[in-house]
């Protein structure tokens, strides 16, 4: 391998984790599917991009048994190792590998990506290139060399509805913000320009500042798809790819831990689009430390927020604009500014693992840990020629350990982390799959390991902010994909995976960390709450000083098998522990951590989300006494109708039409407000559209399909909202969590915790 500029010292030669092709510069690939296959490389050298041509051969590998008059093909090699998938077949054009796809499905009756498929076939044509010709992108360049621009839009909502729609004539686009990594600016406003010549300007300002990225917040689901439909209105043509041609649109589904984001998936020649919504929630799964994935709460999250930045009513812009447009387009300049700042942030991993990855990097940000892990080990056999195996027969098996052991209030909580647990247990007892027989897997994750602990040696002696930036960036990328080691033994769809093998790893995670809770206990400490590879603990009370803390952890770390490593990371004034993976922490600075759906339900009104945080910090600081009191502050504020309407309202987006759901519910589904309110209304609601409600009447127990009225139809000066019923939720909320068993402080003695 010749870039050695991100890789860490004393990387092994073939290591397999960057790819055999040492190539620089390369920011965006792009292949012909008409006519012979050919593949298009985007160079970046300083302030141009340059096109170059590059040869490329389709590809599918299969089993020797069923590809017998395979047409189409115009090379045929068999590879080595004996396995099931043992030849390598290649084509002239993407068409006659796609039709070659077809033959095989018809003849085997398995379709290509199914656990028993006789062959693969990779329907990504730039992932196909990636993987046979050794090239990644961005080789040699630093995250600040890619040209990332920024693009939001501001829009005008028809009066009566809760959210603009691109099919209403009238819901046009008032504002287009764009800026890009240099710092340059421009905001486009119909106060100068017409709505068509906005967009036309938008094309035209991306084809002359060529970026190589366009980050939006929220872009796939929002920004991209209403300036497609508004320039479709306009028929002004989106010529935003580097070939002059327009986005091309398909549905996609992004995962994120539990959480699915079904979205339309845009590409753009030359360009790739990046999320940065969708990075928050990939950030969120390993940290579970935002409060929410909206701009504003993800740039206060990262400290990016300005102090004096303009903050306006989302459902209020319309009505702002036409009193003071200017301050709406400092709004828009502020979350341009935003969006900027949140991408450097949360793309630079990704950046990093597209230096490695046979991935382009729009798809690197949205591909799954366990594809990429896939991806890495496909590229080293190819590049081998070793047959493939077909994927183990999947089952289920025990997972890690998990257990509460108090609940309730905590003081003096500190957290050690066992650092990559699984992968170092993986290492340290050799565990792999069973079919690797080239030893790829463990190299790869051994490889990786080096790197990283290379790569945070090179960041803390740097003494330059660019350099221990790019380090950081390197070393959280490769810890990503260490601790997805483990996960891809257990993935079905995973080339190697080992069902026995992942098994085997959960049984010596669960040993071991017995083992340390019984140590903890041994020297004195109290176990609070353990989650597969963490545990929050109360020290000994004999450990008084800094001193003393040091010996303890000292203590407990030598207690430990040879290879794994413990790290103390945290440590907090109080603990609410309220169930198995949701409790809250406070820190010395006064900050408070709420992790675990139950305790920030997004699902909840605002009023009850903003009881629930006073509630959680009076726990935390020991002010309980004060719990009667803030929940009377809070009814009496909804009984005497003093609470915003938009603290009582719920927002739901409709996913099908109104009649689509009339049909539906006409053969079983269950009644649901939000629609109902959408047929009853004179207003042509659309799928997409975003109905916001709250509940009327003077019952606590009401059905909500029938008291549900429209936020819109809502009348400051004759308020009908259910004071009952938004009573009662409280009541429900404080019964849960500020009841007789939850109040006080914990006992720590004989007992209680257990």
């Amino acid at each position: 391998m010749t870039d050695r500029k991100h890789a860490a010292p004393g990387l092994p030669e073939h290591s397999g984790i960057y790819g055999a092709d040492a190539e620089e510069g390369i920011v965006a690939v792009e292949v012909s599917v008409r006519g012979a296959a050919e593949a298009l490389l985007h160079i970046r050298e300083g302030d141009e991009v340059r096109l170059r041509r590059s040869g490329f051969r389709p590809f599918i590998v299969a089993s020797s048994a069923v590809v017998d008059g395979l047409p189409g093909v115009i090379g045929r090699e068999p590879l080595a190792g004996g396995m099931c998938l043992d030849t390598l077949l290649e084509f002239e054009s993407w068409d006659d590998c796609v039709g070659a796809s077809r033959w095989l499905k018809d003849r085997t009756g398995v379709s290509p990506g199914a656990d028993n498929a006789p062959y693969v076939f990779l329907n990504d044509p730039v992932h196909q290139f990636l993987l046979s010709t050794g090239k990644t992108l961005f080789r040699g360049m630093d995250f600040e060399d890619v040209r990332r621009m920024q693009v939001d839009i501001e829009c005008e909502t028809t009066p009566g509805y809760d959210f603009c729609n691109p099919e209403r004539e009238g819901d046009r686009i008032i504002a287009i913000g764009m800026g890009d990594s240099t710092g340059w600016e421009e905001i486009l406003s119909v106060s100068d320009l017409g709505e068509k010549e906005m967009l036309a300007r938008f094309v035209q300002v991306v084809r002359e500042r060529d970026p190589d990225v366009i980050e939006g917040h929220n872009i796939f689901n929002f920004d991209l798809p209403y300036i497609a439909a508004r320039a479709k209105l306009h028929k002004v043509k989106l010529a935003l790819g580097r070939d002059g041609g327009a986005p091309r649109a398909r549905p996609s589904r992004f995962m994120a831990g539990e959480r699915t984001i079904s979205f339309t998936r845009f590409e753009v020649n030359g360009r790739h689009i990046m999320d940065t919504m969708f990075l928050a929630h990939a950030y969120d799964v390993s940290h579970r430390s935002l409060n929410g994935f909206g701009l504003k709460e993800v740039a206060v999250h990262f400290g990016v927020a300005a102090p004096d930045r303009t903050y306006l009513d989302a459902s209020r812009i319309s009505e702002e604009f036409r009193k003071n447009p200017r301050r709406v387009l400092a709004y828009l300049r502020d979350d341009v500014k935003e969006t900027r700042e949140v991408g450097a942030i949360l793309s630079r991993s990704v950046f990093v693992q597209t230096q490695m990855l046979p991935y382009s990097y729009q798809n690197a940000s949205v591909r799954g840990n366990a594809t990429k892990i896939d991806a890495l080990v496909l590229r080293e056999y190819l590049r081998r020629r070793h047959s493939l195996p077909l994927p183990d027969e999947p089952r289920p098996f025990a997972g890690g350990y998990t257990d509460m052991f108090i609940s309730g209030l905590v003081r003096n909580v500190h957290h050690c982390d066992v650092r990559s647990l699984y992968p170092s247990l993986m290492l340290a007892e050799k565990i792999a799959p069973r079919t690797d027989s080239l030893g790829v897997f463990p190299g790869m994750l051994s490889a990786l390991r080096h790197m990283r602990l290379s790569a945070k040696k090179s960041m803390q002696e740097s003494a330059g902010l660019k350099e221990r930036m790019r380090y950081d960036a390197l070393q959280t990328a490769l810890k990503v994909l260490i601790n997805s080691f483990y996960g891809y033994l257990g993935c079905a769809q995973a080339r190697f995976c080992d069902f026995s093998a992942a098994e085997k790893v959960t049984a010596r995670g669960r040993e071991l960390l017995s083992g340390m809770i019984a140590e903890l206990r041994r020297l004195g400490a109290r176990p609070v709450e353990i989650d597969t590879d963490g545990i929050y603990f109360v020290p000994p009370e004999k450990v008084s000083d800094s001193e003393a803390l040091g010996v303890f952890r000292d203590g407990f770390a030598e207690s430990l098998p040879r290879g794994i490593e413990v790290e103390f990371d945290g440590e907090y004034v109080s603990m609410y522990s309220y169930k198995m993976k949701n409790y809250a922490l406070l820190q010395a600075d006064g900050e408070m951590i709420v992790k675990g759906a139950a305790l920030k339900s997004r699902g909840l009104e605002k009023f009850q989300r903003e009881f629930l945080s006073g509630m959680l910090r009076m726990r935390l600081e020991g002010r309980e006494s004060e719990l009667p009191g803030l929940k009377a502050r809070c009814e009496k504020a909804i009984r005497g109708r003093e609470l915003p309407i938009e603290s009582l309202a719920k927002s739901e987006m409709l996913q099908d039409s109104p009649a689509t759901y009339a049909a539906k519910r006409a053969n079983g589904r269950a009644r649901n407000a939000a629609y109902e309110l959408a047929l009853k209304s004179e207003r042509e609601y659309r799928a997409g559209d975003v109905v916001t409600y709250y509940v009327t009447g003077d019952r606590k127990s009401v059905a909500v399909t029938d008291a549900a009225k429209l936020v819109s139809e809502w009348d400051p000066g004759c308020r009908d909202e259910n004071v009952a019923y938004y009573a009662a939720k409280l009541d429900a909320l404080y019964a849960r969590f500020c009841g007789e068993t939850a109040q006080g402080e914990l006992d720590l003695g004989g007992g209680a915790d257990e």
